[in-house]
């Protein structure tokens, strides 16, 4: 990941082993990125995933694409990976349907949370790459607005430590703030969930009723 050509900024080892364990991102999962930039992420993913799952990645940068396509390449995942130039926030179609796992990595990730719930299964997780709190703090209000759930924000940081006979100490380098990371999942139910919340609640109204009758005689 470190050795790639950076057309952008990428996301960290220490990050992106998070991102796939907190995700559950395993082998045969159908995977969503928004934001392919140097490809790293998606070089990564696509290596936990194959030999039976993909990833579908978009962006619409050129020049960031074909950095993105020759890391990929030359990282041997060009068979698991789908590149395509396209912005989800003004496509008429959805490119992809029932995803595991989106990923975005984009300046404004809220634009696209609309586009990206109508892609993920029921349950299905996302992760958002963060630089700032305040895109940070304007993502999580979105989740909550588009129906997500479990909401989690973290940071991650390594501390090295020097191990030697009768001088252990904490080292001087380490790998310090990188970014910031949101994790949500997908409501199982959707927009139409406060109607059939709305009739197990009468249900259980009704059910109360029969009992406390009973109770009465």
């Amino acid at each position: 990941v470190m050795k790639i050509q950076h057309g952008t900024q990428i996301v960290y080892p220490k990050d992106i082993g998070y991102i796939i364990a907190r995700a559950g991102i395993g082998s045969g999962q159908k995977i969503l990125e928004i934001g392919t930039g140097s490809g790293s992420l998606t070089s990564f993913v696509a290596s936990v995933v194959k030999p039976r799952g993909h990833v579908y990645t978009f962006d619409v940068d050129d020049n960031f694409m074909k950095i993105a396509e020759k890391n990929i390449k030359k990282a041997g995942m060009s068979k698991y990976v789908t590149q395509q130039k396209l912005d989800l926030k003004t496509a008429k179609k959805l490119p992809l349907e029932e995803a595991d796992v989106a990923l975005i990595d984009l300046g404004d990730p809220w634009t696209v949370l609309p586009q990206v719930r109508k892609m993920l299964k029921g349950s299905g997780a996302v992760f958002a790459i963060c630089p700032t709190m305040n895109q940070l703090e304007k993502l999580t209000m979105a989740l909550v607005e588009n129906e997500f759930t479990d909401i989690e924000s973290t940071e991650h940081i390594i501390r090295t430590i020097e191990a030697r006979e009768g001088k252990t100490r904490h080292s001087f380098q380490g790998i310090g703030h990188t970014t910031y990371l949101c994790y949500a999942r997908k409501a199982f139910f959707g927009r139409g969930s406060k109607k059939k919340s709305d009739s197990s609640n009468v249900e259980s109204e009704i059910s109360d009723d029969i009992e406390s009758d009973a109770e009465s005689t």
